[in-house]
């Protein structure tokens, strides 16, 4: 675990802060107003037995502006939006927007971008194949 590094993303889910479950991912989350940035901390990870997978938990913090480019994840990505406001974009959906105390979640390797709107904070779980980057520019 201490060989994972820590990449701009998902948020929303991530989009939105994302971590590299093995390689380097590029930039996902761009606009962020200058002074603030995306902030993203990871709590804890814990392998799946027995099927290759590994669970990721997560906090991240956006600012107003934030856009998050579409990208994938090699697993589930399940958010809850503590504070403030994003809007996300789900390949296949209408635009959705989420507030503080809603929650949504993006099934494996299905496109997804979006904006925050009102400076955001989201718990984050990833559920995704180990040793695979977190998020893949889609």
């Amino acid at each position: 675990m201490a060989t994972r590094r820590g990449f701009l993303a998902c948020a929303i889910c991530s989009a939105i802060g994302l971590v590299a479950t093995g390689v380097d991912a590029p930039a996902l989350a761009q606009g962020a107003p200058a002074g603030g940035g995306v902030v993203r901390k990871m709590l804890s990870t814990i392998d799946y037995p027995g099927d290759g997978k590994v669970s990721i938990l997560m906090t991240l913090e956006a600012p107003e502006g934030t856009v998050i480019a579409r990208h994938t994840h090699p697993g589930i990505e399940s958010s809850v939006v503590t504070e403030g406001e994003l809007e996300l974009e789900v390949q296949g959906q209408p635009a959705k927007r989420f507030t503080a105390g809603e929650g949504f979640q993006v099934p494996a390797g299905v496109p997804h971008g979006g904006k925050v709107i009102s400076r955001a904070k989201l718990a984050i779980t990833y559920v995704v194949e180990k040793d695979k980057p977190l998020a893949s520019p889609a």
